[in-house]
């Protein structure tokens, strides 16, 4: 398979590209009220939008969200989405839940799930979204609910871009997808080796090779038997987003829409 590619001219141009003021958009779910910042195509098309849904980390906000991760000004023919977790547990901290971010398994009642649920079937009915183009990605605590969306909604995604964060023992995969893991040496919250262990687990349920593949500084790739391979990007820092993989993110994303 083609791997990923990034060059300083492909940076240049996409960060030269600045998307449009986002929509902040609401949305009820089960009586609570959800918002999120969504990013309409900046740039026109013939083709229907994909969509990325990118999650903050806990304590964190989709304001920030946009600001750090900035999809938008990398792929301006995408709709983004950076919605607004509500008031959660932290794992380190915080155990009063006061702020915000996202459920990490099933129940809680799904009001994340749920929330996703209705963000996407809005998508559908304004935009006519391509069905197979819809990607999830999240740092932290909003990349533990990217994998929780791997395991649940494994279907509606095309692939799965997690960072600093782990697929909790509670979670099974179901089917394999495309992902790329991102993470931090040094990470002292969500610890290397546990980061480590999941990308293992996810180079063997999705029937990855061995050795791997460069696809940019820091960036490497397996292929997969059942076309759903496992990237990585490892940096050498702590616990925080590492705005170079926006872009290497969304080549990824573009060069795996959901087959079959």
């Amino acid at each position: 398979m083609r791997a990923l590619s990034l060059c300083l001219a492909a940076i240049c141009a996409a960060s030269s590209v600045f998307a449009a003021e986002p929509a902040p958009t609401k949305w009820t779910v089960d009586g609570v009220e959800r918002e999120a910042l969504v990013y309409l195509p900046s740039t026109a098309s013939k083709s229907k939008p994909p969509v990325i849904l990118a999650f903050h980390g806990h304590g964190g906000n989709m304001h920030f969200a946009a600001l750090g991760m900035a999809f938008q000004n990398y792929w301006p023919e995408a709709i983004v989405v950076y919605p607004q977790g509500l008031p959660t547990p932290g794992i380190v901290m915080d155990f009063e839940g006061k702020k915000p971010g996202w459920q990490n398994q099933p129940g809680q009642g799904d009001r994340d799930l749920k929330f996703v649920d209705a963000i996407l079937k809005t998508m559908r009915e304004k935009y006519l979204i391509d069905e197979s183009r819809i990607y999830a990605t999240g740092f932290s605590n909003g990349g533990l609910f990217s994998y929780l969306l791997l395991s649940q909604r494994p279907n509606v995604f095309a692939a799965f871009a997690p960072g600093g964060a782990v697929l909790l023992p509670q979670l099974s995969l179901t089917q394999a997808r495309p992902v790329f893991h991102y993470g931090g040496q040094s990470d002292r919250l969500a610890k290397f080796a546990k980061q480590q262990d999941t990308i293992e687990e996810l180079r063997k349920f999705n029937g990855c090779a061995d050795q791997g593949q460069s696809c940019g500084n820091q960036c490497t790739i397996y292929d997969s038997t059942k076309g759903a391979p496992v990237a990585t990007f490892i940096h050498p820092g702590g616990h925080f987003y590492p705005p170079a993989v926006t872009p290497l993110l969304v080549r990824f994303f573009q060069e795996h829409p959901r087959t079959g």
